[in-house]
């Protein structure tokens, strides 16, 4: 499917899963061609089939960008009032999840605008503990560069969900 037409859904589902679960799945593969899934909760998407996130705490992530920059994305809007109701309905009203499929750039220093992207995402919490703990340091990103989605299709409750070019 086509980033273009369904960037606007992808960003409104990552938001959803966000709120919904505070992280996203992003996986790759180790050197030892084992998948390894590590949740990261700064992966910010802007303009189409572009990303970032900051990057302080994986280390086998790292170690398996070293070899294979190559990544896949899980957002899943994990909110069980969205769940009960689409379970009631018997069908989702908007998509439930999606795969982005991309590649990850080196580690450099995040901007002064990426850094406030951060803080207005985490600003609901900023008065905790964990807050200063997690997130009041952050200063590398990756930008990640994404070429395609792949959808996740649940049967009929997922018909309808994506734009006209339905996967099957």
């Amino acid at each position: 499917m086509e980033l273009n037409e369904n960037w606007g859904n992808i960003k409104r589902l990552f938001k959803q899963s966000f709120r919904s679960s505070f992280h996203y799945a992003i996986a790759t593969v180790s050197e030892q061609g084992e998948p390894h899934v590590t949740p990261i909760g700064s992966l910010i998407l802007g303009d189409v089939g572009q990303g970032m996130y900051f990057e302080e705490y994986p280390r086998q992530l790292t170690r398996n960008l070293a070899k294979n920059k190559q990544v896949c994305v899980l957002a899943v809007n994990s909110s069980p009032w969205f769940w009960l109701k689409s379970l009631i309905r018997g069908r989702f009203s908007e998509p439930p999840a999606v795969r982005l499929y991309g590649v990850v750039g080196e580690v450099r220093e995040a901007t002064d605008k990426e850094i406030a992207l951060l803080q207005r995402r985490v600003r609901k919490v900023s008065f905790t503990k964990g807050h200063a703990m997690l997130w009041k340091k952050m200063s590398k990103v990756r930008d990640v560069k994404f070429s395609r989605m792949e959808p996740v299709l649940i049967g009929e409750m997922t018909r309808g969900t994506w734009s006209r070019h339905q996967m099957e």
